[in-house]
């Protein structure tokens, strides 16, 4: 059957058009200028100037109408202003009331009746002013196009299309609260903006439907397409047939909706016919043609009058065209294929489908990136903000706290399965755990249990300079003594100054205590030595570098039935890998969720933004959805990849022996963790030691420099005793000391006095008192044969009976030696002696002495410690006031100190 075309190029061109709302003129500028002088300052409203010109500029040509420039230029101009307006909303109040912008009455006429119009002081009459005008001005530009070629009509249905998606923009967003104002228009209510909406989507696919035609698309999709025309039509038609719109349009208006919705109705079913005559389906084409020209014949017959001569012509070529076919089908029928025709009530509705929807004006319209008036936030949209920061901050904290316990719960399982240690044992990978690596680190940088001769060593050597110390001061004092006691054998009487026992009897008792503390003190280094060869064994192991040498090897299996070992090693392997790749993405979303967070600024959303704020709250926080989709799917991954690990570990524990390997490197571990604590325990002596014998040869050393003074003190008396003894003996100056009362010398402990110039100076025995000489070594340095001395020049006479020592004073001097006790002394010995409790082996006398620096070994008095002693401690350079001569191995320990029951290895 041929298929003559239905419809004429000057036929589609009958299509409707939206005029523009008309409005009054309006000042903007100098209301809202007032506002941001008032509510801001002068200086905000001169930043603003540009912005406030630009708007005012926008509403001037909004005033002027179409006429003034082309239609795209219209349409971009209505998009900025739209922008515009946003932006002043969120920021400008406008309203009648006394704290807001009273000053300002918008006034739009309606479109279709130029007589009505609303004032309205309520931005969103302006607004839905402009979304009505942007839709007109794309159904003006629709109209425009050369719909008699392809790419006219491709252009025209996109425009048309562009119409809807702003009346569907303005029903949805504005229109309701446009209508709520005490002055209003039918055009811009929710009724109208959808009635237009419907319109524009017709037009658009009957653009597209004449298109097909040409393209020379088979009938069946011609009639889905034209039966699309013909609903989108009828849709429109019934919101027309209803209040508010039913009395508010024109006659032509109605007239055209109703003969469009009846032709593209009867098109489909022409379409449909010759689709379903190829198929021979005789019968239901003969119902679906007669339906078609029932619907225009009834559409001729209700419509109203005006509508255009082009649309009357295009129903009858229809109606001809429709009831040609009918006539050829019905022959056909009764001849050939005599079946029964069905009623068209019995028929099921034809096939549709739509090629056209309404743009999305979401983009086009968005008034985020605007610039204007940004600098202006009201307080209410910075609480606003706040909150939806709250909002966001909770997604991202509860979704970094399921990563965190996702990436903790890996560890802990495979920490109890002991991977991946087994698998790396296996390979010769072995490690440590790392607290005790680190012990072990601290111990070989110490130089490790090998190091602890050369410290014992250091312990030997400084033993031996305070016993040569200790024997230099006594041979000192002894030597005195017998050149004392030859003299008084020699002379007799005649030698009448006390004798060296006497006054040195301090001086021995310390010495006394200072032998009896080195014999105490090698004692606990004979102890000191038996336990490093006792646990020499026992701490070799760390010795061992790496430590990691000494730990045990996962062997792989002697015996093998089925060579199935290298396998489940590789699968477990795989296993692992795929463990660390989910924690890599886990680390990667955690990131991309701060990334996220870091860049979510809604402040213009939110500025630009008229609906509710919870409704904008929530289409923003949903970016985040598929992140924390993404984060809950990788936990459930690695819950069944755990799973299958532990399977795999069990088969691998149970064909390696892995307990047996885990019992063996337990064993080395404990090992290692009691030889670090015997070295520490061991070290820690030995720095007690290594103290023990500084501070004691530093108290030797001030004793043997008391000892010195004394010796020098008493040779000088020696000579001039010697002179006065010879002129005793010659007679040359008996009468003259027959008034002396004695010569006094003072005991060991005062201070020697010296010589004095005034020979008036007043007889008196007793002792000098130690106060009238400095508190400072003597100046004085015998040479090594003492020289003839002078005398002295004093006013008691050079013999006296001894008299007893004077009380020592309670605090040591440097150069005195009226004390008790030596300065290096305590009641406790150095060293605990069996059955004395289980302290240190090492004891001070008593806390490191708070003294002077120590004299160089250029003092008038002073003797080497040690002379010929070349040690790497005592040629130490000299240290400042207050500080210890730092011994080799007196640094703190890097290890805690042992418990009370493991301080030391002197046990009985």
């Amino acid at each position: 059957m041929a298929a003559p075309s239905s419809m004429t190029a000057k036929t589609a061109n009958v299509m409707l058009t939206i005029p523009e709302k008309k409005t009054v003129s309006l000042d903007l500028y100098r209301p809202l200028r007032n506002y941001i002088v008032y509510n801001y300052s002068e200086r905000e409203a001169q930043n603003l100037e540009d912005d406030l010109q630009t708007l005012k500029q926008f509403r001037s040509d909004i005033e002027r109408g179409p006429n003034e420039s082309s239609l795209p230029a219209r349409r971009d101009l209505l998009q900025n202003y739209y922008k515009a307006l946003c932006a002043v909303e969120s920021r400008f109040p406008i309203s009648p009331d006394q704290d807001h912008i009273n000053s300002v009455t918008f006034t739009w006429y309606d479109a279709f009746k130029n007589k009505l119009k609303a004032a309205q002081q309520n931005i969103y009459l302006e607004k839905a002013a402009v979304l009505f005008n942007l839709g007109a001005v794309h159904s003006q530009m629709g109209l425009g196009f050369d719909r008699s070629s392809v790419e006219g009509r491709r252009q025209g249905s996109h425009s048309f299309i562009a119409a809807a998606g702003a009346f569907a923009f303005l029903r949805d967003n504005v229109a309701m609260k446009a209508s709520m104002g005490s002055s209003n228009t039918v055009d811009v209510s929710v009724e109208c903006a959808g009635m237009l909406e419907r319109l524009m989507l017709a037009q658009a696919q009957e653009c597209v439907f004449e298109n097909s035609i040409a393209k020379g698309n088979t009938p069946g999709v011609c009639a889905k397409i034209s039966r699309q025309v013909g609903l989108f039509y009828e849709e429109a038609l019934a919101a027309l047939n209803v209040a508010p719109l039913n009395q508010h349009f024109d006659k032509a208006w109605l007239a055209h909706v109703q003969l469009k919705a009846s032709l593209f109705y009867a098109e489909a079913c022409y379409r449909y016919s010759l689709e379903l005559h190829d198929k021979e389906e005789i019968a239901e084409e003969i119902a679906r043609l007669k339906s078609g020209v029932n619907a225009l014949s009834e559409a001729r017959k209700t419509s109203p009058r005006g509508a255009p001569q082009q649309l009357l012509d295009a129903i009858t070529k229809l109606e001809a065209s429709s009831n040609l076919n009918l006539e050829k089908a019905i022959k056909e029928n009764d001849r050939v294929y005599l079946m029964r025709v069905p009623p068209a009530s019995s028929l099921p509705p034809l096939a549709a489908f739509s090629l056209v929807k309404p743009m999305q004006m979401n983009d086009i319209l968005d008034a985020s990136k605007e610039k204007m008036f940004s600098s202006l936030v009201p307080d209410n949209s910075a609480k606003a903000l706040s909150r939806y920061t709250e909002m966001v901050d909770d997604v991202i904290r509860t979704q970094a706290e399921k990563l965190q316990q996702g990436s903790e719960l890996a560890r802990v399982r495979l920490r109890e399965m002991d991977l991946p240690d087994s698998i790396l044992a296996l390979e010769g990978n072995l490690s440590l755990p790392v607290a005790l690596k680190e012990d072990v680190e601290a111990v070989q940088i110490c130089g490790g249990p090998a190091g602890l001769d050369a410290e014992m060593q250091q312990l030997r050597d400084l033993k031996r300079v305070n016993q040569e110390l200790l024997v230099q001061t006594e041979e000192l004092l002894q030597k005195e003594a017998t050149e004392d006691t030859q003299f008084r054998t020699q002379f007799g009487t005649r030698w009448a100054r006390p004798q060296s026992t006497t006054l040195t009897k301090n001086l021995q008792d310390r010495l006394n205590r200072f032998a009896a503390n080195l014999k105490q003190a090698a004692e606990s280094d004979v102890r000191i030595e038996r336990s490093v060869r006792d646990h020499a064994a026992l701490m070799s192991i760390l010795d061992c570098r790496p430590i990691e040498s000494a730990l045990p090897t996962l062997a792989r299996p002697i015996l093998s039935l089925d060579a199935t070992e290298d396998a489940i090693v590789g699968a477990l392997k795989q296993s692992l890998r795929q463990l660390e790749t989910l924690g890599a993405q886990r680390a990667g979303l955690e990131d991309m969720l701060k990334d996220m967070k870091r860049k979510d600024d809604i402040l213009p959303k939110l500025m630009a933004f008229t609906g509710s704020q919870e409704d904008l709250f929530r289409k923003e926080i949903a970016k985040y959805d598929h992140l924390c989709e993404e984060i809950s799917q990788n936990l459930e991954a690695q819950e069944q990849l755990l799973l299958q690990i532990q399977a795999q570990n069990d088969e691998f524990a149970s064909i390696f022996n892995l307990e047996d390997y885990k019992a063996s490197r337990e064993r080395i571990y404990k090992q290692i963790e009691v030889a670090i604590m015997k070295y520490q325990e061991i070290k820690e002596n030995i720095n007690e030691g290594l103290k023990f014998y500084v501070t004691l040869q530093e108290a030797i050393t001030n004793v043997k420099q008391q000892c010195s003074d004394f010796v020098m003190t008493r040779n000088m008396q020696c000579r001039e005793m010697m002179e006065e003894v010879q002129r005793q003996i010659s007679g040359l100056s008996f009468q003259d000391n027959k008034s002396s009362s004695g010569y006094t010398y003072p005991s060991v402990g005062h201070a020697h006095q010296p010589p004095r110039s005034n020979p008036q100076m007043p007889t008196e025995t007793g002792h000098i008192p130690n106060s009238s000489r400095p508190h400072q070594a003597p100046t004085y340095q015998p040479p090594p044969q003492q020289p003839t001395m002078s005398g002295y020049s004093q006013t008691s006479p050079p013999y006296s009976s001894p008299q007893p020592p004077a009380p020592p004073p309670q605090q040591p001097t440097m150069s005195g030696y009226s004390q008790t006790s030596p300065p290096y002394s305590s009641p406790q010995p150095p060293y605990h002696f069996p059955g004395q409790g289980q302290g240190q082996p090492y004891s001070h006398p008593q806390p490191y002495p708070q003294h002077q620096q120590q004299p160089p070994p250029s003092h008038e008095y002073g003797q080497p410690a040690y002379p010929g002693w070349r040690g790497p401690y005592y040629n130490a350079p000299p240290q400042q006031p207050g500080a210890m001569p730092q011994p080799p191995y007196t640094a703190p320990s890097p290890y805690p100190h042992p418990p009370p029951h493991q301080s030391g290895y002197y046990r009985q």
